[in-house]
């Protein structure tokens, strides 16, 4: 740690990909949360008169529908949180949920107390749990960084389906770029194609019941029924310690000890996967983001990131291998194995990046997230 150079403003060092230092020694990520606050006036009237607007919105091209907007559930913090505000002001979510069969029973009990007491229809879409372990396991068969990326692309995936079934033109996501920080440019990429290749490499079952997001169902979603995706918490003035803290007392929700663990395979994949086989510890993101906020000490969060060790539930690592049917021969020499990457298997990279202006243009019109259009739409040069 004493031969890194880390940001003077947040925790990124340079081992980050695509990072840059300016004269002052910040880096080129804490320049874009600044710019991404200039641009959506975050947390100041003008942002949340732009938000009040898009609600306006909504609720007009909901009229004479049962639901006006879709919410991506997994009982973590901002999804909650995403639901509680969506009715404060006025709109009518289906809360949709994709069950990769991973959850915690705390994460189950969250989404069953926040949308029993504020009653919210929940659609759910279950992935077959052998299908879905297949696919997990044909992930770490090939060594790459991204062993849960399914679960990302399948929510998205339900959540267009579920739009589509019930006519609603808004999906609105939890995600705050201020509480959550921004993912350096080229880590943890995926897409449809990604996955497709690497299941049909490893894998062992036909893909039967996960919902696949294909090129051109995307573009379906986007362009054929317009589905707009819009992230009010980029707007709106928004703390996660807080919206913690209100759940709690409001529906007896139960924080779930960290970041993103309310899934056992994400808790795999930032807990003991990516730290142990890729030297990546994602939680730099979030202590950046803390540290960016002012809600976190700066050598507090270089303390916590480079000398502790990140939080595993007990067992996790056994539940790992039992549920995947991994000896634990089989487990040690695939973690022992040189890392790969998803440069090395067929992905819809380059396409996104030739059609980058359509991309823009569906950009600003809402119909794909501006995080998309960053992290997608550009070449990258780091692994």
């Amino acid at each position: 740690m004493n031969n890194l150079k880390i940001c003077s403003r947040c925790i990124y060092d340079e081992r980050t990909p695509a990072i840059t230092f300016d004269d002052h020694g910040v880096c080129n990520y804490c320049r874009m949360v600044d710019s991404l606050k200039e641009e959506y006036q975050t947390g100041q009237s003008e942002g949340e008169l732009r938000i009040q607007q898009t609600i306006k919105e909504i609720k007009e091209a909901g009229k004479g529908k049962k639901y006006d907007c879709i919410i991506g559930v997994s009982g973590g913090t901002d999804s909650s949180y995403m639901v509680w505000w969506a009715l404060q002001n006025g709109l009518r979510p289906l809360a949709v949920h994709y069950d990769n069969t991973w959850n915690t029973s705390i994460a189950t009990e969250n989404i069953r107390k926040v949308l029993g007491k504020l009653n919210v229809d929940l659609y759910t879409h279950v992935c077959d749990n052998k299908e879905a372990d297949d696919i997990f396991k044909s992930f770490f068969m090939a060594g790459v960084p991204e062993i849960e990326a399914s679960t990302d692309l399948a929510l998205a995936e339900t959540m267009y389906r579920a739009a589509a079934k019930f006519k609603v033109k808004y999906v609105l996501e939890g995600h705050s770029f201020l509480a959550e920080g921004i993912t350096p440019l080229g880590k943890n990429y995926f897409d449809g194609k990604y996955i497709k290749s690497i299941h049909k490499k490893y894998g062992n079952l036909p893909m039967k019941t996960y919902p696949l997001m294909t090129f051109s169902k995307f573009i379906k979603w986007t362009t054929l029924y317009q589905i707009k995706k819009i992230r009010p918490l980029w707007y709106i003035k928004y703390s996660k310690e807080e919206a913690k803290v209100f759940l709690e007392k409001e529906f007896d929700w139960k924080y779930y000890g960290g970041h993103h663990l309310e899934n056992r395979m994400t808790a795999f994949f930032h807990g003991i996967y990516c730290p142990q086989k890729f030297n990546i510890d994602y939680r730099n993101n979030s202590l950046s983001a803390s540290v960016r906020t002012g809600m976190m000490d700066r050598d507090a969060a270089i303390h916590e990131y480079y000398h502790t060790p990140p939080v595993i539930e007990p067992e996790l690592l056994e539940y790992f291998k039992k549920r995947l049917n991994l000896t634990e021969e089989d487990y040690t020499s695939k973690m022992a194995e040189k890392p790969h990457y998803w440069q090395e298997f067929p992905t819809y990279k380059k396409r996104f990046e030739r059609l980058r202006p359509f991309f823009y243009i569906l950009m600003k019109a809402s119909l794909v997230p501006q995080s998309f259009y960053m992290k997608y739409c550009f070449p990258v040069k780091s692994k």
